[in-house]
């Protein structure tokens, strides 16, 4: 591990401390209520928070399950899905360091920022000279700014605490914008077509780059929107076989996408 890996590490377990166990404040109540409603039992665990290695001593000490019981009283157990909002290590180190071009002079863009994460890896992994996170949510925003300044990160991150539909201009020069799982749960589906629309309307410096989890067309395939694909972007095939390592998720690399802006 490198020293930048250490201070993630340091950073993750600082937000561990003024957070519940699945990562989720109350004032997140359609995030709440959609994994509720999700037809197979759902918990979020945040990939940044906790890794497989964290996951596991959880488990062994009870306060986590991977499974959950089909039949009350019976021995018929099924996995538990696990969906994260955020970027492990190893998807950031992949991001920055395999997946994005040399960032110096560049501008970056988070949107739906939540704990920071892309923007602290950004930081350390990068010479990106300025790092937005554009983040909705005000708890997650002051937890952001608490890292920022115990981490005298403050010269190159700016967290911008609103709906990303007001920040046309940002948008417009930013030569870099990440987008991780950031609608589907937090916004019902008409918003979520409108935030896209208005993303596709001011992301159109040509030769920019957008990435992406899930794949756009993942993302636009149960939405109504006008957004011609092939007019606004060209996906940039990515190499997810750098990380020769047992251990490696390639599962959870292959989500991420690049494009570049036409």
């Amino acid at each position: 591990m490198t020293n930048n890996d250490v201070v993630l590490k340091n950073i993750a377990e600082d937000l561990r401390n003024h957070l519940p166990i699945e990562a989720i404040f109350n004032s997140e109540h359609l995030a709440i209520q959609k994994i509720h409603q999700h037809p197979l039992p759902m918990v979020h665990v945040d990939a940044f928070l906790y890794d497989d290695d964290f996951v596991d001593t959880m488990c062994e000490e009870g306060r986590m399950s991977r499974n959950y019981c089909t039949e009350c009283g019976s021995y018929k157990t099924a996995s538990l899905e696990f969906i994260s909002h955020s970027f492990s290590l190893m998807e950031l180190k992949f991001l920055y360091q395999h997946v994005l071009p040399d960032l110096t002079g560049k501008v970056v863009v988070d949107v739906g920022s939540r704990l920071g994460a892309v923007l602290f890896a950004g930081y350390l992994y990068s010479s990106a000279s300025q790092l937005y996170g554009v983040e909705m949510n005000a708890d997650f925003c002051q937890l952001q700014e608490m890292t920022i300044t115990k981490y005298q990160f403050i010269d190159r991150i700016k967290v911008v605490h609103a709906d990303i539909c007001t920040q046309a201009s940002l948008l417009q020069k930013a030569d870099v914008i990440i987008m991780n799982n950031v609608f589907e749960y937090f916004l019902d589906r008409l918003e979520q077509a409108k935030a896209w629309e208005f993303i596709a309307c001011n992301v159109k410096k040509r030769g920019s780059l957008l990435v992406t989890v899930p794949s756009l067309k993942e993302s636009l395939s149960k939405l109504q929107t006008d957004i011609q694909l092939s007019q606004w972007v060209e996906e940039v095939q990515l190499n997810y076989d750098v990380y020769v390592e047992k251990d490696v998720d390639r599962e959870a690399l292959e989500q991420i996408h690049l494009y570049r802006i036409l």
